[in-house]
């Protein structure tokens, strides 16, 4: 049996599809290994989002040559499809696949046989029309369900919809029948991703439903599981998406809600679909009907023409937000992107100085939420062993929780009495029902 390795760069979406990618060369008789064992084929799921992301791929190619100099190697994901000769002449990459190509590997590829010219197997990012189920099974604990794919939306500094193409979406009769699938494996948390899954809904460029629609059927699969939202655009996070999860069966208490930027004029910039006042009524509407759901923002810091000002705008509003923790990311220039255009770029020190320091607010804004719960009960999902005899899991609302290893406790809830927190606000506590009565 041949054997196949695979390494995943970027997001939750990306995870979802490599899995699938893997079921892919199961069928067809090879066998999966770690990416550090010799293989005969290295699949490399890339990212874009970032130039680092660049420099990842090409750092992944040499090491999978380190493994088994003869491989056939393969380059897919969002940076395949924008710079697909650029990947082709790295040395030792057999073929690289673009986005309506990825999940045809096995009709394109036909013996996986290295030899020194790389193919290309490309279309316009136009032709990426179709739509493709996909979702992970790294461990019985999680999973991640694409349940939507691409993006209409245009702004400034992204490339996704160069790279993924229109938004496009799976049927809920589909989507239903794979949660039961997944849920039938007793994997106990399925978390809902793609790239913008407020704008779930479109099938053949037509709006047949929409995300709240799809919650609403997901909700009624009867099991013991939970639904985590991935990241859910403000202006498309509706009152009644919020008001159904507060009150759903499955859905935590969890939301992340990118945001970007705590200046209007930033905002604008960026061709952002919203302003900073829809956002504070996002957070307030959330937390009148859920005080204890865990809310996570991104925010990106050295957006052309960011002055000292607007980022004091933006650290000031994050600092008054009843949020949770932020995913910061330094701008960096994407090619084809408004954004490259613009004048007044930030110097990468101040950069990288506002970064740093909106990273320390969201360390701070952890703990601050995680103390909130000190001394309560919640439900936690315990995952994987650690180091040390220890293991993980999260709560509903998404405060890290670490343990003692017991094999009967993983993938199972748990009543847990949070006590203390850590140096890296994980909580620390105890069973809450195996106490005995005081």
């Amino acid at each position: 049996m041949k054997k196949v390795a695979f390494y995943t760069l970027g997001c939750k979406l990306n995870f979802s599809e490599t899995s699938t990618i893997v079921r892919l060369f199961e069928d067809n008789q090879y066998k999966k290994v770690d990416f550090q064992e010799a293989a005969n084929v290295y699949v490399i799921n890339t990212c874009s989002v970032t130039d680092n992301a660049d420099k990842k791929c090409r750092k992944v190619v040499k090491e999978a040559l380190k493994y088994s100099p003869d491989a056939f190697i393969v380059v897919i994901g969002c940076y395949a499809q924008l710079k697909p000769q650029e990947i082709a002449a790295i040395p030792g990459v057999a073929a690289v696949l673009g986005a309506s190509e990825k999940f045809k590997i096995f009709d394109l590829v036909k013996d996986f046989t290295p030899s020194n010219q790389s193919t290309v197997y490309h279309s316009p990012i136009a032709e990426a029309t179709d739509y493709y189920c996909s979702y992970s099974m790294n461990d019985r604990t999680r999973t991640f369900l694409k349940v939507q794919d691409g993006c209409d939306y245009s702004c400034t500094f992204c490339t996704i919809p160069l790279a993924r193409g229109k938004s496009r979406s799976d049927s809920i009769a589909n989507i239903v029948k794979t949660a039961q699938e997944i849920i039938a494996k007793e994997v106990k948390e399925i978390v809902l991703t793609g790239v913008n899954i407020g704008d779930f809904g479109l099938i053949n460029t037509k709006r047949e439903h929409t995300f709240f629609d799809l919650i609403k059927e997901l909700d009624q699969i009867e099991g013991q599981y939970r639904y985590r939202i991935s990241s859910i655009e403000p202006n498309l996070l509706s009152n009644e998406i919020i008001a159904f999860v507060a009150q759903s069966n499955h859905f935590a208490p969890h939301f992340h809600v990118p945001l970007q930027s705590g200046s209007n004029t930033v905002l604008k910039k960026m061709k952002r679909r919203y302003q900073r006042e829809l956002y504070i009524e996002r957070v307030e509407a959330i937390k009148k009907v859920m005080p204890h759901a865990c809310i996570g923002v991104d925010v990106i810091t050295g957006f052309p023409g960011e002055t000292d000002k607007e980022f004091k705008e933006t650290y000031e509003f994050l600092t008054a937000l009843d949020i949770s923790y932020l995913h910061v990311f330094t701008y960096s220039e994407r090619a084809n992107t408004e954004a490259i255009l613009l004048s007044d770029k930030v110097s990468e020190t101040i950069k990288l100085e506002r970064t740093h320091a909106l990273r320390n607010l969201s360390e701070k804004k952890r703990r601050a939420f995680n103390e909130q719960y000190l001394n309560d009960t919640r439900v936690v999902l315990f995952e994987t062993e650690e180091d040390q005899g220890t293991m993980h899991g999260f709560t509903d609302n998404y405060i890290k929780v670490k343990y003692a290893y017991d094999p009967l406790l993983v993938n199972e809830f748990v009543d847990f009495k949070l006590k203390t927190i850590d140096a890296e606000n994980t909580c620390e506590g105890f069973q809450a029902l195996t106490l005995p009565v005081a």
